[in-house]
């Protein structure tokens, strides 16, 4: 579960707690329960609209589904993982769902390091920053458009549908019917295993690029275009120019 909403469950709990005690300290409003007939209402309702508030809370931060953002505007790497997390109980597609969690780690990690090395290694506002910037954020970019690409056919995928075509011998179909449908299902499976390729081989290009950059003792901005991974991932994204969902 998301740690910011256990952070904002006990800010909540901490500040209903320290409202509680300064209201109902004594000498410090003068409300308690067991005074005046007013002191012990106000008291009362304090308490109950507390416990209110705290339920409701309770509710809203560690207990109510997160609303489902469409796979079209999902913008932010934290809303691909949650995306992506709502389809681990598919058991059919399981190992594919967790190899592209593991990749969305891994690709945080990688962009991270990257423009740690960048910047250390080059000025704001040179050439050689601005290319290797633009060319890591393109590649990003590929990367997490094959995500968005995955969970579009995450969505359409009907588990039920997909065990009774692979057990055959329960079927009604006729022969015919179940190859086409079969078919189906292998196109599937090859589409989702062939974006996860892609973007390991996004990952390795990136982990080639750290090391060409790391070890590079001085060049000129001339000789980027010419480095070999440069090349590498400029024909991955020339490749994919033309990619649709």
């Amino acid at each position: 579960m998301d740690r910011m909403k256990y952070i904002k469950f006990f800010g909540l709990v901490a500040g209903i707690v320290v409202l509680n005690i300064l209201v109902l300290s004594p000498g410090f409003l003068g409300i308690s329960i067991g005074g005046s007939a007013l002191s012990t209402a106000i008291g009362i309702t304090l308490l109950v609209a507390s416990a209110i508030i705290l339920f409701y809370g309770s509710y809203m931060l560690l207990f109510k589904p997160p609303a489902v953002i469409p796979v079209r505007e999902i913008s932010t790497h934290e809303d691909y993982v949650e995306a992506l997390n709502r389809y681990r109980q598919v058991k059919s597609l399981e190992e594919f769902v967790t190899l592209a969690l593991e990749q969305l780690d891994r690709i945080l990690k990688k962009r991270s390091t990257l423009m740690n090395i960048i910047n250390q290694r080059f000025e704001q506002g040179e050439l050689s920053h601005k290319k290797f910037s633009s060319v890591t954020y393109e590649v990003e970019k590929l990367f997490y458009l094959n995500v968005k690409s995955i969970l579009n056919r995450l969505s359409v995928f009907d588990e039920s549908e997909y065990l009774s075509v692979m057990n055959q011998r329960r079927s009604k179909f006729s022969r015919e019917i179940l190859q086409e449908k079969t078919n189906v299902y292998n196109e599937y499976l090859t589409f989702m295993k062939s974006s996860l390729s892609t973007n390991e081989e996004i990952l390795l290009k990136l982990d080639k690029l750290i090391i060409e950059i790391s070890r590079l003792d001085s060049f000129e901005p001339g000789d980027i275009d010419n480095m070999p991974c440069m090349q590498e991932i400029d024909s991955l994204i020339k490749q994919t120019k033309f990619y649709k969902q």
